[in-house]
């Protein structure tokens, strides 16, 4: 049996032979005819949060595969949208450009992920919360955004461990009577490194990930089911684990560049070099909850992105110009009003 044919049985109602969505509010799959709730909880659901051990001088035997399933391919960013069930949209969940269908997929095999626990209408409703409260934005944005077209999606990400054995050379400044010195400094460290999240996707922004999702609990892992996707879209993951690691290799030298200024602990700390040697790495692929709401504003695409798992929500928005050229106006006389004050008082 394929991977398609064994999603669409285990969405089947077993009472009525209806189709099954998942439900983020029952945390289960109902049935859209009769109702009936499907519990995807399973007695191994506490080995979604294993790692797997990553040795980057072995051959790698994780390969990718071929998955027979709805893959909606969009012709505008290039994205993969994969749908259990149902085809559920004729648009792409990441940029709202048009797609065309496929019905296979080349990619790896999803370990786990966390499963939507916020409702549509939670979310719909935490994105007109959030551009309520944006400063100097257009009287009508909240019309707007409550049109937007939602999806569901879940984006792959991974998380990543490793040791750091770091040896480090720096600069500081010090001020030495009237002058500042440069002095030098070398050292080293060791640092762990615990579930760093890393993007598995280009098309998953910085919006999406630091806005959103960069608090991230294992204990909140499933193992992966179709069910948990039934009436949601997802990525799969298509990078290797060193490609991942490479994805991943920016951010972890900001991280270990800033660990050694505070190991340095002085103030001026710059021309920051260092070696490391790097174990114990472990990885886990898995896909997280996003609501994303699309918008037109003024001509211009934009989104509000919401966290499935908590409602955390960051967006972008228009300004309004007359907001803004009449607060410019008001802090100008605010700021002659405490001049001519200030000086009145001057001259008493």
């Amino acid at each position: 049996m394929d991977d398609l044919t064994a999603a669409q049985s285990e969405l089947q109602c077993a009472n009525c032979a209806g189709q099954c969505i998942y439900d983020p509010a029952q945390q289960a799959l109902v049935c859209s005819s009769c109702a009936t709730r499907y519990g995807l909880e399973t007695d191994n659901d506490a080995e979604a949060a294993r790692e797997f051990n990553f040795d980057p001088d072995a051959p790698d035997v994780d390969a990718p595969e071929v998955a027979e399933t709805r893959v909606h391919h969009c012709q505008t960013c290039g994205g993969d949208v994969v749908f259990v069930g149902q085809a559920l949209s004729e648009r792409c969940a990441y940029c709202d450009g048009p797609v065309v269908l496929a019905t296979s997929d080349t990619g790896y095999r999803t370990k786990a992920l966390i499963p939507f626990r916020v409702p549509e209408s939670d979310a719909q409703a935490a994105a007109l919360d959030w551009v309520a409260r944006r400063w100097a934005a257009p009287s009508d944005l909240k019309a707007v955004v409550s049109k937007a077209r939602v999806a569901g999606l879940y984006v792959p990400f991974w998380t990543f461990d490793s040791e750091e054995a770091v040896n480090y050379w720096a600069k500081y400044k010090v001020r030495r009577n009237k002058r500042t010195v440069v002095r030098r400094t070398s050292g080293g460290l060791r640092i762990t490194f615990d579930d760093l999240l890393v993007p598995a996707s280009p098309h998953v922004t910085p919006l999406i990930r630091d806005g959103i999702l960069h608090d991230f609990e294992p204990r909140r892992l499933r193992p992966y089911r179709p069910g948990y996707l039934a009436g949601f879209g997802a990525e799969r993951h298509h990078q290797s684990v060193a490609e991942g690691l490479g994805a991943n290799a920016d951010d972890k030298d900001l991280l270990i560049r800033n660990r050694i200024k505070g190991h340095v602990g002085k103030s001026g700390v710059h021309d920051v070099r260092y070696i490391t040697d790097t174990s114990g790495i472990r990885y886990r692929r898995i896909l997280l909850p996003v609501w994303i709401m699309h918008y037109q504003y003024g001509g211009d695409a934009m989104k509000v992105v919401v966290c499935g798992m908590q409602g955390r929500t960051y967006g972008e928005r228009p300004f309004s110009r007359v907001k803004l050229a009449g607060y410019a106006a008001a802090l100008s006389a605010a700021t002659i009003g405490f001049g001519l004050a200030w000086g009145a008082g001057g001259l008493l």
